[in-house]
């Protein structure tokens, strides 16, 4: 660990050894005996509007384990050799929390006294419900109400689908109405449907062809911008139970898996064969592949290895009309016909549902060591990002959290960050040397103003000082209730300009704004806190998140570099891609679903 002696100031350098730099007091570091249970309890509760909820493992980084000290599943493989463990994630480290409590970075929450009046009505009526705000229990026997158009829906999938494989129960449909986004509308689904094979997607796109239903396809619905919301009298196909690593082929570097393989299983099932699958969104414990190829989702390792879209292969999509198409490939190389594949990632359902997917792998990188650099402005932190990448570094990981965010963290799950600061810079490195390349970012730090440099001996204090950036999101939504999320990406060379824009725009509507970012991609997260239950509150809250996204724009970025469009943001996508683009898009989609029949209202 960190020495909690070292005074003054000491050569960056020696950070081999341990020391901290420059500083005229002690540097702060994590403190693992200050995480106690209560701490924790906190860190895993989530609060919307207004009211707690106690949540399960959802999203974070660590692998972690509960009192009994067993790791959680992989999910079930097909064609690995060999006994799969949940093993660290990638480059960082499986920390084992304190006795009597489980950690994780993102809280799922319940948003309405209403659902969870819903959920409580389906636990006594006993119903199977499935997905992140569902109780699992038995499926319902009660079926709903059903007019002639439902009722023939009904017949019709049941014909090709086991009866367990359709929800009916309104009590547990609702429960599948949205995702974790603010300020989108959502309809009620006629029915929920849980296939488990190829041949059921098809069965039930058919049905929908056949008879008009628009269908909204759904994975974990983790989502930010509403792109899983159901829409009145869809098919909400959930594809969570499509769930099965097919292949794992070191020779090849490839993996062959189900859409609804959750992220963190992949990259525990492939580490076992010594091979690394780099996408991380924050929900990495909960999301699923599909649903991270529908939003061409990243994470936090993107500034180094890149989104989801550059190891996405070959796909398996099911059509509108039911016809399976094959895309890309698995082989290194590959440029036959047009690239329908990249066509596919980020299209957010609407072209096609996903039901197997061709993956790049990575060999394992070394275990990544972490510094933590402490700045007296968002400015001198956004300056110190450019002198790191105009330095020719390659960090795993470059992430920035303003004192808005550090003070939310500290309150959450009592930390210890410095709130002093005002933006903290976390980098760090997966090469053989990382203690060498931490030192040169350290002297960069401060030589940009970075008041205090803290490098990280070994990877369990790296870990404790990521797991703060992590649960940054989390804890910006317990300050006043409910947050909406911007996913603004801008260049590296503006990120300073957008983080002061972001500041005068909480001063100008009275709100407290948040940013975390993944500094290293320009990839920025302002955060709207607000009180869901004040109208003037709300209203100001979508005025100054449309204003952030202008200023984006106006930056040279984009609305949105990993969240996707979905419900929340479509009127800006015409704004961003302009009339030609939007034209040319709708013509796309016309090709692949000429009834427009899927995720309607979607995107544009």
């Amino acid at each position: 660990m960190l020495s909690s002696s070292a005074r003054g100031h000491v050569g960056v350098s020696s950070v081999e050894a341990g020391a901290s730099v420059p500083a005229s007091s002690a540097p702060w570091r994590p403190d693992p005996s200050s995480w106690g249970p209560e701490a924790f309890r906190r860190s895993t509760v989530g609060v919307v509007g207004g009211r707690p909820s106690s949540v399960g493992p959802v999203g974070g980084p660590l692998s972690s384990t509960g009192p009994t000290g067993a790791e959680p599943s992989p999910g079930p493989v097909a064609g690995a050799s060999g006994p799969v463990s949940a093993g660290p994630r990638g480059g960082a480290l499986s920390v084992r929390p304190p006795e009597g409590f489980a950690l994780f970075s993102m809280a799922l929450t319940v948003r309405e006294d209403a659902d969870r009046a819903r959920y409580t009505a389906a636990a006594v009526h006993g119903v199977h419900t499935d997905g992140p705000w569902c109780d699992a229990v038995i499926m319902s026997r009660i079926e709903a109400p059903r007019d002639e158009r439902t009722g023939n829906l009904l017949d019709r999938l049941l014909a090709g689908l086991p009866a367990e494989a359709v929800l009916t129960d309104p009590d547990v449909t609702a429960s599948y109405a949205h995702d974790m986004a603010s300020f989108c509308p959502a309809g009620s689904p006629a029915v929920v449907v849980l296939p488990r094979t190829v041949e059921q997607v098809q069965h039930v796109l058919r049905t929908a062809t056949e008879l008009r239903v628009p269908v909204v396809p759904q994975g974990a619905r983790t989502g930010l911008s509403g792109g899983a919301n159901a829409t009145d009298g869809c098919i909400v196909l959930s594809l969570t139970k499509m769930d099965r690593i097919l292949e794992i082929n070191p020779v090849d570097r490839v993996a062959v898996v189900e859409p609804g393989v959750v992220n963190a299983a992949l990259s525990r099932a492939v580490e076992e064969h010594g091979l690394y699958y780099p996408p991380d969104p924050s929900s990495w414990e909960m999301c699923t592949i599909g649903g991270n190829i529908g939003t061409a989702s990243g994470g936090l390792c993107c500034v180094k290895y890149g989104v989801t879209a550059e190891y996405v292969l070959g796909l398996d999509v099911v059509l509108a009309d039911g016809r399976l198409l094959t895309t890309g490939r698995r082989t290194a190389k590959g440029v036959a016909g047009y690239d329908l594949t990249r066509l596919f990632v980020g299209s957010e359902g609407s072209l096609g549902i996903v039901v197997r997917a061709v993956l790049a792998l990575r060999p394992k990188p070394p275990r990544q060591l972490v510094l933590a650099a402490e700045f007296p402005s968002a400015a001198a932190a956004c300056d110190a990002v450019c002198r790191i990448m105009a330095g020719g570094h390659v960090p795993s990981l470059l992430e920035l959290m303003d004192r808005t965010t550090v003070k939310a963290v500290n309150d959450l799950a009592h930390m210890g960050l410095p709130e002093t600061t005002e933006a903290l810079l976390l980098a760090a490195f997966d090469t053989p040397d990382p203690a060498a390349d931490l030192a040169a970012v350290g002297a960069l730090c401060e030589a940009a103003g970075a008041t205090q440099v803290v490098p990280a001996e070994d990877t369990a204090e790296s870990e404790l000082l990521l797991q703060a950036r992590r649960l940054s999101l989390t804890a910006l939504e317990a300050v006043k209730g409910t947050t909406m999320i911007d996913d603004v990406c801008v260049p590296r060379s503006r990120l300073g300009d957008m983080l002061d824009g972001v500041e005068r725009i909480a001063a100008k509507y009275g709100l407290t704004i948040g940013v975390c970012a993944h500094a290293g991609d320009g990839n920025t997260h302002p955060t709207v806190c607000f009180d869901a239950q004040d109208p003037d509150e709300s209203r100001r809250a979508r005025e100054s998140f449309d204003e952030i996204m202008a200023l984006g724009l106006e930056l040279g970025g984009t609305i949105t570099g990993e969240h996707g469009v979905g419900v929340l943001k479509k009127e800006w996508l015409a704004r961003e891609i302009g009339p030609v683009g939007v034209e040319m898009q709708r013509q796309i989609k016309q090709v692949f679903d000429p009834l427009g029949i899927l995720n309607p209202g979607k995107l544009f």
